[in-house]
């Protein structure tokens, strides 16, 4: 239950950050650049493109072989329906310095909610299984498989319109060590396995 908490928690609060660097119109990160830009293109919600290259990435797992979990479906939805929801409620916001201040709250809390969601150890979400996909497959490194496909998803959403700006680049050389940072805090240990009783004779 704790796992299911933290994990639904930390993917709500995921999606709320999103909506929070959406309004503050700064700039996103690689993946939200690219699916902003399907936004312009199909007349879709951001919340339904997230969705929707959550599944088309998780069936690129397939050739991969990597298997999703629990966390991984539950990623896909909740994130995208919580981003539309929140964009509903929030209005735009005028002023830089409180523009700012949203976009510097969406890149702590999307940290946050990282590390709620994949301290809950129930699966990776669909583009973290995709790079440690690549990683155990082609043999790259984790590096070199996230920076590969952030570099293209971010030059993608770019052409297609996707908002790249300041806050492109604090998402980038935040994120790895605020992640760091939280994730102790809520890295839940492996459930334990009771092995049965041996019977009496």
């Amino acid at each position: 239950m704790r796992r299911l908490i933290q994990l639904h928690l930390g993917l709500c609060l995921f999606g709320f950050a999103l909506a929070l660097m959406v309004r503050a119109t700064l700039g996103l990160d690689p993946w939200n650049v690219f699916q902003q830009g399907l936004v312009g293109l199909t007349g879709l919600t951001l919340g339904q493109v997230s969705i929707v290259i959550g599944i088309v990435v998780m069936l690129a797992w397939i050739p991969l072989r990597q298997k999703p979990g629990y966390g991984t479906i539950a990623n896909i939805f909740i994130i995208g329906l919580v981003v539309d929801a929140s964009l509903a409620a929030l209005p735009e916001f005028e002023g830089l310095a409180l523009r700012i201040v949203l976009m510097v709250a969406g890149v702590v809390l999307n940290a946050v909610g990282s590390a709620a969601y994949i301290g809950a150890g129930m699966g990776p979400g669909p583009r973290d299984g995709l790079m440690t996909g690549l990683h155990e497959r082609l043999g790259w490194s984790i590096r070199v498989s996230r920076l590969s496909i952030e570099a293209t998803v971010l030059v993608a959403g770019w052409l297609l319109g996707g908002v790249v700006g300041v806050g492109t680049v604090l998402y980038a050389v935040a994120m790895g060590p605020l992640v760091q940072f939280f994730l102790p805090m809520f890295t839940l240990s492996p459930p334990l396995k009771v092995s049965p009783a041996p019977s009496s004779s």
